[in-house]
C-alpha cells in the first residue's frame, strides 16, 4: 500500500465516521458505537477491496457484501454514500418516516445493499448461500460478511460456518468486529465467545487476526483471504467501540443511542480535526 493510498483510506474512514454521526444525530436514534468501530473496514471495503460499480448497483458479477450486524447500518450507509451510490446529503434522513435509509439495511430501497438484515446471526447464512450460488454459476465474484462479536453467540452463525466449510466456499470471507461490547455489556460477561480464533479454526476456516484500525493489516488479511483455496476465510478484527469520538470510545452506553446537539458538535469537531490532520499528512 502506498502512502497516498493509505492517506486516502484514512480520509475516507474519517468521512464515514462523520456520516455515522450525521445519520444518528439526524435520526435521534440508531447505533453509532459499532458503526464507528467498523468504519475503517467500511472504508477499506468500498474504496479498495470490493469489485463494485456504484453506477450499476445490480451488476451481476459484482462482489457482494452482507452486513450481518445490520444495526450498524449508519456506517454502511455512510460508506455507500461516499462511494457514490446515493447523495451524502441524505444521511441525516436516517430512520425518518418515508426515508429509504431505515434503521437496518433494506436491499429493496437502498442502492448498493445486497441483503436485508437485522435479525442477528442470519446474514452470514445469506452470504454463504450467495457464495455457493456463485460457485454453481461459475462466477469469480467474492462474498463478504461482517458480524459483531456479540452476534456470534447465535447458533445459526456456526451452522453457516459449518456449511461454508463443507462446501469449500473459498470465495467467502467472514469478518468479525471484536470490539468487546454488546448492548448489555462486555461480551465476556454477557455470553463469552472466547476463544474466537480457535473456534473458527476448529470449524475449518482460515483465520487471520488483525488490528481492525490498521489499513496495512487489513490489506494483508484480505490478500490472504483471496489467495486461500478450498476453505472459507475469517478475519478477526480487534477494534475499539465508538472509535474516533472520544466520549464514545469503549463506552457500552453508546451501542444504541444518538448524540444530542452538544454531543454532535463535539463529535464533528473532533472528526473534522482528524480529517484535517490526515489531509495535511
Amino acid at each position: 500500500m502506498t502512502a497516498s493510498e493509505k492517506k486516502q483510506l484514512m480520509a475516507a474512514a474519517c468521512k464515514v465516521r462523520m456520516g455515522v454521526i450525521e445519520g444518528t444525530h439526524g435520526a435521534k436514534s440508531g447505533h453509532p458505537g459499532g458503526s464507528l468501530s467498523a468504519s475503517d473496514l467500511f472504508a477499506y471495503l468500498y474504496f479498495k477491496e470490493l469489485n463494485v460499480d456504484p453506477k450499476n448497483p445490480k451488476w451481476a458479477d459484482r462482489d457482494r457484501f452482507v452486513l450481518s450486524k445490520g444495526h450498524t447500518a449508519p456506517g454502511l450507509y455512510a460508506a455507500l454514500a461516499l462511494r457514490g451510490y446515493f447523495p451524502v446529503e441524505d444521511l441525516p434522513t436516517l430512520r425518518h418516516i418515508d426515508s429509504y435509509l431505515q434503521g437496518h439495511p433494506n436491499m429493496n430501497t437502498v442502492p448498493g445493499v445486497d441483503m436485508s438484515t437485522g435479525s442477528l446471526g442470519q446474514g452470514v447464512s445469506a452470504a454463504a448461500g450467495m457464495a455457493l450460488a456463485a460457485k454453481h454459476q461459475g462466477k469469480s465474484c467474492r462474498v463478504y460478511a461482517l458480524l459483531g462479536d456479540g452476534e456470534i453467540a447465535e447458533g445459526q452463525v456456526w451452522e453457516a460456518l459449518m456449511f461454508a466449510r463443507h462446501y469449500k466456499l473459498d470465495n467467502l470471507c467472514v469478518v468479525i468486529d471484536n470490539n468487546g461490547l454488546q448492548i448489555d455489556g462486555p461480551i465476556d460477561q454477557v455470553m463469552s465467545p472466547y476463544p474466537i480464533a480457535e473456534k473458527l479454526e476448529s470449524f475449518g476456516l482460515s483465520v487471520t487476526q488483525i488490528d481492525g484500525h490498521d489499513f496495512e493489516q487489513l490489506e494483508a488479511a484480505f490478500a490472504k483471504a483471496r489467495e486461500t483455496k478450498g476453505v472459507p476465510s475469517a478475519i478477526l478484527m480487534k477494534t475499539v467501540k465508538g472509535k474516533g469520538v472520544s466520549y464514545m470510545e469503549n463506552q457500552v452506553g453508546w451501542h444504541g443511542k444518538a448524540p444530542n446537539d452538544e454531543q454532535y458538535q463535539q463529535a464533528m469537531t473532533e472528526l473534522r480535526a482528524r480529517l484535517a490532520e490526515v489531509e495535511g499528512m
